[in-house]
């Protein structure tokens, strides 16, 4: 990865040998490392047996959990939040699992549709629930910064499954509760 990045910066029309950039193609392989760390968890390791037995059948949710993703289009930034709720069916997971899952999936080349339905259905398989509702609002850096250079777009997905799809009250409910 550090060779691949040296070419790019000389491709860029750059001068490696330069003092601000001698060390730059190691420091860029390590922080893409690190951006996309996601390939190297699997959903078991995140969650780590933190599922504990629960008798409420109540919506929980976690709001407002800040993420950073890299589109695979432009292998540019989307930063943003996701909303993530479920209806226990005798098992709740712990609270910093979800977003242990969310950065998990973010933390991979991605488009912001399937990362909806990444989560949702990580959510829905490890808990058993009832249903799970996932908004994600981000802002692409592959519109801000190139392209249409718009700067204030902000992309919102949804992906509902079990009584958040089937039950309006249940999915208005949550729609209410992020505001």
């Amino acid at each position: 990865m550090k060779q691949a990045f040296s070419s790019i910066i000389q491709a860029c029309g750059e001068d490696l040998s330069r003092d601000g950039l001698r060390d730059t193609p190691e420091r860029a392989a390590k922080a893409f490392k690190y951006l996309t760390r996601g390939y190297h968890q699997t959903l078991d390791e995140v969650v780590n047996n933190a599922l504990f037995d629960s008798d409420n059948s109540e919506m929980v949710l976690v709001k407002d959990i800040e993420l950073y993703s890299m589109c695979e289009h432009h292998i540019l930034p989307f930063i943003g939040k996701a909303h993530v709720a479920y209806i226990p069916s005798g098992k709740v997971i712990g609270l910093s699992k979800i977003a242990r899952i969310v950065d998990m999936y973010a933390r991979r080349l991605q488009i912001q549709e399937n990362l909806t339905k990444q989560i949702a259905d990580s959510i829905m398989q490890v808990t058993g629930a009832a249903g799970v509702g996932v908004v994600i609002e981000a802002q692409h850096m592959c519109m801000m910064m190139r392209g249409v250079e718009k700067q204030n777009g902000v992309m919102k997905t949804s992906m509902m499954t079990g009584i958040f799809r089937s039950n309006p009250s249940t999915r208005s409910e949550f729609l209410a509760l992020i505001g």
